[in-house]
């Protein structure tokens, strides 16, 4: 019998029975990775909303950078508006003193001009010289048309006024003649 209870005494030991310490160690531990778990869920959330941000200001420093560049075109672009008249005045003052006693005015003249030029085309501003290509209407102004079989229709005859243009944006228009071939008259319109 001793054998009998001994071995429900070890039956019960092996149950749930425990101490009182094992189980406030067992919850202790359950506890514990319960917080670990949440302390893992948190960390990565964090790292996640660090990356989200890290792109967020990446793509911020990159949109200010294109604006940047672009406000530097705009300004640029006003100030080579304001400076086109002045070549315009170079070259009609050019074309107008042929005579000998303007030589040294003129190759004075010459000089500023072909500096100003030179740094209006390191600022990237380009001229158009339409003359004898088709009209464009996103960069000439057609200012006169002549009838004539002698061009193609639409063809520039001659150029009143060069335009420019600055990274891609017209800043003015050339003013332009346009060829336009001569059409017979309808017959309603002579009847």
């Amino acid at each position: 019998m001793v054998d009998k209870d001994f071995n429900i005494d070890r039956d019960d030991s092996d149950g749930l029975d425990e101490t009182p310490e094992a189980k406030t160690v067992a919850a202790d531990s359950a506890m514990a990775d319960a917080e670990v778990a949440k302390l893992v869920g948190d960390l990565h959330e964090l790292q996640q909303t660090l990356l989200r941000r890290q792109a967020d200001f990446d793509n911020y420093r990159k949109r200010i950078e294109r604006e940047r560049a672009e406000d530097s075109k705009r300004y640029t672009a006003r100030v080579i508006e304001a400076l086109i008249p002045i070549v315009d005045g170079f070259e009609h003052a050019l074309a107008a003193h042929r005579e000998a006693e303007y030589e040294n005015y003129r190759k004075g003249f010459e000089l500023i001009y072909r500096q100003l030029r030179d740094n209006l085309a390191k600022l990237g501003v380009e001229r158009i010289e339409p003359l004898g290509q088709p009209f464009d209407p996103h960069s000439h102004q057609a200012m006169d048309r002549t009838e004539t079989n002698a061009a193609e229709d639409g063809t520039i005859l001659q150029v009143y006024q060069p335009g420019y243009v600055f990274h891609g944006r017209v800043l003015r228009p050339a003013m332009v003649r346009v060829a336009v071939h001569a059409t017979p008259a309808s017959k309603r319109t002579v009847n």
